[in-house]
């Protein structure tokens, strides 16, 4: 295996990684951002308000997207093996 495969796995690998994780990340973010204003308009200061309601939403969209992730670990498994039985 050429140096430049193992660059392509590897980067292959960190991409499938910020796409598998970007929707709990993003839903997270704008779960915490409107918890945040509510926080600010109501001038409750309690730093554990947002963590249920963004564990919530991050248990929801994994199981939304869940499907959508498995496939696209088993395709890059079956990829990377398919490229190591080459060599």
């Amino acid at each position: 295996m050429s140096e430049s495969d193992v660059i392509s796995l590897l980067r292959d690998a960190i991409w499938l990684t910020v796409k598998l994780s970007a929707p709990a990340l993003m839903v997270s973010l704008i779960v915490g951002l409107v918890i945040s204003i509510i926080q600010t308009t109501t001038s409750i200061q309690e730093q554990t308000l947002t963590f249920v309601p963004k564990l919530l939403a991050v248990l929801f969209v994994s199981l939304i997207f869940a499907s959508w992730m498995i496939h696209s670990m088993t395709d890059y498994t079956r990829d990377l093996m398919r490229i190591i039985g080459k060599h």
